[in-house]
């Protein structure tokens, strides 16, 4: 029989996690402050439990998908009061969050200190990106541990690297994530421009997203949504991308890199901000560079 996976933390990218063990045969408990998401768990066929306690409790290894550093903080709280048996396994913890790398090492180190292995394991990909197997998982931490969780892993995905010791693969996230951000506005500017000059977007995107020199993922991916102005439901929220964008400029502050084309990305992330989309995707920096260009927008946010 396969083993009980807790998922702590059941939004986009923890709750599409949960669905993907199910699908593949894993009995998953879970937990999460909001009602809604640990209903569309029972609805799935896992089982929400009450605490992050009760899922350490209960689980062979913990999934911990969260958005903030309190919320980390908390759960750590709670997992390293659960009671297990000591004839049971030991309890691996998979961090997936994109947090700073300081309040992921205090939490591996106060899991430590109860007898909980910690791996830090971030995520390259959205939840949409999840369904087609373009997920990169970096994985690091004890090598024993990595190993163990390796089966779930690629539940997700084939690209389940090991990246070396605890933190790595935080670095490695925010390497990635320090290009997204920055291909994403660039996927903006370049549609904005096209549509300047009188360019049909979707056959842009069409000869774009094909080539094999300038048709990145981020392109296919955000480009389309930006040709058919379509940014609900948000892959990435503009809200959070802003929270990992931050997490990123305090690292490169802290090891003195200079990082001028990110810099210059930030204000435009803001204004789609100020502008309402806090909730929407990432993609609709497109409209903050269309209202500059002086382009009507068609419809702003656009559901699927």
């Amino acid at each position: 029989m396969k083993p009980v996976v807790g998922v702590i933390g059941l939004g986009i990218m923890g709750g599409a996690m949960a669905e993907a063990l199910l699908a593949n045969g894993y009995r998953v408990t879970g937990y999460d402050v909001q009602a809604p998401a640990c209903r569309r768990l029972n609805k799935a066929g896992g089982k929400a439990l009450a605490s992050g306690t009760a899922v350490a409790n209960s689980a062979d290894a913990v999934i911990v998908s969260l958005a903030t550093t309190a919320a980390l903080d908390a759960t750590v709280e709670k997992i390293a009061a659960a009671k297990r048996p000591k004839n049971r396994p030991g309890l691996i913890v998979v961090e997936t969050s994109t947090l700073p790398l300081a309040d992921k090492v205090r939490a591996m180190r106060a899991l430590k200190r109860a007898g909980i292995e910690t791996l830090d394991c971030p995520i390259s990909g959205t939840a949409v990106r999840m369904k087609e197997g373009a997920w990169t998982i970096f994985v690091s931490g004890k090598k024993a541990a990595a190993r163990r969780v390796q089966p779930l892993l690629k539940v997700f995905t084939q690209k389940v690297p090991y990246v070396g010791a605890y933190g790595n693969g935080t670095r490695m996230k925010f390497s990635a994530n320090h290009m997204v951000a920055i291909l994403n506005v660039a996927t903006a500017e370049a549609m904005t421009f096209a549509r300047k000059m009188g360019l049909d977007p979707q056959q842009v995107w069409d000869l774009f997203a094909a080539s094999p020199v300038i048709g990145n993922g981020v392109y296919r991916l955000r480009g389309k949504l930006m040709v058919e102005e379509r940014y609900l439901p948000a892959t990435m929220k503009v809200e959070v991308w802003q929270k990992d964008m931050q997490v990123i400029g305090e690292m490169a502050r802290a090891v003195g890199c200079p990082t001028p084309l990110f810099s210059a990305c930030e204000p435009v992330y803001n204004a789609a901000i100020a502008q309402g989309l806090s909730q929407s995707d990432t993609a609709s920096v497109c409209e903050v560079l269309g209202a500059m260009a002086g382009i009507k927008s068609r419809n702003k946010i656009k559901k699927m």
